[in-house]
């Protein structure tokens, strides 16, 4: 990796994050970079899902800064996002970094006295400020990420401590994020040496055919749940479920294991069944075989049984002090990681009944999607004769992949031409945009992650068959229809919420006008019909977003968006359009 290649992706970072919105500073800039971000890193599994807003407050001789945050599912963990953008590749100098990331401590310290009192329920960064301060009895651990385009001299910051509670700090420069980018793979690459967690671990080997090795060993409670606590989600990343709280019957099952008979776990547990791409094994000299280390470890089966020994792990982490997990470790070679997991994870997992949808990483929806993105040209906007491509990225940095095989400049700037930024979707904007027309507004609002599944087993696994040319410019046209209401809202400045005022306000649309919005034209347009644009300033500032801000009982208007109720309150308004 040269600089002239950092310096040009982070010109397309940059190009990308300008796509995303009408301004290439300001809070609406801000935003569009952590979203950049934000889509590498859910994709990766480092985070499970994060909400961009802006705060910037004095406070005394300190200043109190954050561009974003996220909850654990459980509610437990706090990440919050930093940022420093405009660098270009430049270097960021370990004062500097240690400068940021102060900023974003002090906005979580304030966060926690209430600094939302001190706000207007208007600004942008008030319901990030207002649901922090909610749950932090709940909080056992804040994470930091440091989100730049420079590169940064420190590879990594010791864990301390932020308004007395454990705080670890993720950066993530340039340089890291072309690596994930560039790689072509679905997360980044992470080694577990197990001299960190113990030590090494006996185990049996046992040669698979060409493509696999097995080793069978027995997993100290602890080690797992530790796993868990530095790794989460990415450690369940290709599971089928990413299993995150103690729940359903089986869970209580493993509580209760640990909290009465601990030490007969491993004759009740099933254990746990997981891959990795590599596994250093050393021979001792009574020819007992140990493993030391393994190359990104994935638990494909025992997500359940794993985030119950961490949920009892941080409570009382004594309790697990002689609970053992069995273990079938299979290392796969990296090339076949896609064929052969998802055929691991289904014939593993017997411990509660599986739908045939939560399979569905490599599914021929998803394949297929890409093929027609790569084929169809949309037809040239009003005044030009230049087509395109609407680029489905069905793995999170395929166009960087496919970008960097071009190998001289007027190549990439013909790709890029044929393929803009701005018309390049994923799984999760399909998702989105899916749900947005079916009037599920409230489920979009759940976020990236929690929106691809429901979608997943509501809409694509009852999809009869592939996608065809039509159901390609349908989803395009849905995209043109939400992005460009989002950005038309996004310009009028209406404070906080953008988001869920865009997926609403789309979703009324759609409700109120059925076939007036054909999105047969709106593909060939490639743009949003006038008569429809026409009506989003009114809809949104003076219908749709004063009911979504006067949430029950002052509650909190995030997660009061999440809630059918709200969908159900905004569909009795009288609105009614004409065309």
């Amino acid at each position: 990796m040269t600089g002239s290649d950092l310096k040009e992706f982070a010109e397309l970072l940059y190009e990308e994050a300008r796509s995303r919105t009408d301004s290439s500073v300001g809070t609406r800039f801000n935003g569009a970079f952590v979203e950049t971000f934000r889509e590498y890193l859910v994709e990766d599994g480092s985070i499970e899902d994060l909400e961009p807003a802006y705060c910037r407050k004095q406070v005394g001789r300190s200043v109190a800064e954050a561009y974003g945050y996220g909850l654990s599912d459980d509610g437990t963990v706090l990440d919050v996002v930093i940022a420093e953008h405009g660098w270009k590749a430049e270097v960021m100098r370990k004062a500097e970094v240690q400068r940021t990331i102060r900023r974003a401590q002090v906005f979580v310290e304030k966060c926690r006295t209430g600094l939302y009192l001190e706000m207007e329920e208007t600004d942008q960064a008030y319901p990030m400020a207002q649901r922090i301060h909610q749950v932090w009895p709940d909080l056992t651990r804040v994470r930091i990420f440091l989100f730049t385009d420079a590169r940064v001299t420190v590879d990594s910051m010791p864990p301390g401590e932020t308004a007395d509670l454990r705080c670890t700090y993720e950066l993530w420069d340039i340089a890291r994020l072309h690596r994930l980018a560039s790689s072509g793979r679905r997360s980044e690459e992470t080694v577990i040496k197990l001299d960190e967690f113990g030590g090494p671990l006996t185990c049996l080997g046992a040669t698979g055919d060409a493509d696999y090795d097995c080793l069978l060993t027995v997993l100290p409670g602890t080690l797992l749940a530790e796993l868990y606590e530095r790794h989460g989600a990415r450690l369940l990343q290709r599971n089928v479920r990413a299993f995150l709280q103690a729940r359903g019957k089986v869970n209580k099952g493993i509580s209760e294991t640990v909290k009465n008979a601990p030490g007969r776990f491993l004759a009740y547990n099933n254990g746990v069944s997981a891959t990795a791409t590599a596994a250093s094994t050393e021979q001792l000299p009574d020819g007992s075989l140990v493993l030391t280390s393994l190359t990104d470890l994935q638990i494909v089966n025992g997500g359940q049984t794993t985030a119950s020994l961490h949920h009892t792990w941080q409570r009382d982490p004594s309790a697990l002090s002689v609970v053992k997990v069995p273990a079938k470790i299979t290392v796969v070679r990296p090339e076949l990681l896609d064929d052969l997991v998802p055929r691991i994870s289904r014939y593993a997992n017997s411990q509660n009944a599986i739908k045939e949808a939560d399979f569905e990483a490599n599914s021929p929806y998803h394949v297929e999607l890409q093929e027609l993105s790569r084929s169809v040209w949309a037809p040239a906007p009003e005044g030009s004769t230049r087509q395109t491509h609407w680029y489905y990225e069905r793995v999170r940095g395929q166009y960087q992949v496919d970008l960097s095989r071009e190998r001289t400049q007027a190549l990439r700037a013909t790709f890029k031409r044929e393929n803009p930024l701005s018309q390049r979707f994923g799984k999760t904007d399909v998702a989105r945009y899916e749900l947005t027309y079916l009037k599920r507004p409230h489920d979009v609002i759940l976020g990236a992650e929690k929106c691809f599944r429901v979608w997943t087993e509501d809409v694509v696994a009852q999809f009869d068959g592939v996608p065809d040319m039509r159901y390609l410019r349908e989803v395009v046209a849905k995209s043109i229809l939400f992005e460009h209401t989002r950005k038309i809202i996004q310009r009028m400045r209406l404070g906080g919420y953008l988001g869920p005022t865009t997926a609403y306000s789309v979703a009324l649309m759609v409700d109120r006008l059925g076939d007036g919005i054909d999105l047969e034209r709106v593909w060939r347009a490639q743009g949003l019909p006038g008569r429809i644009s026409d009506l989003v300033p009114k809809l949104a500032a003076d219908v749709v977003r004063p009911l979504l801000v006067d949430a029950p009982g002052s509650g909190n208007v995030g997660e009061w968006c999440k809630k059918v109720q709200c969908w159900e309150r905004l569909c009795e308004v009288d609105w009614r359009p004409s065309l």
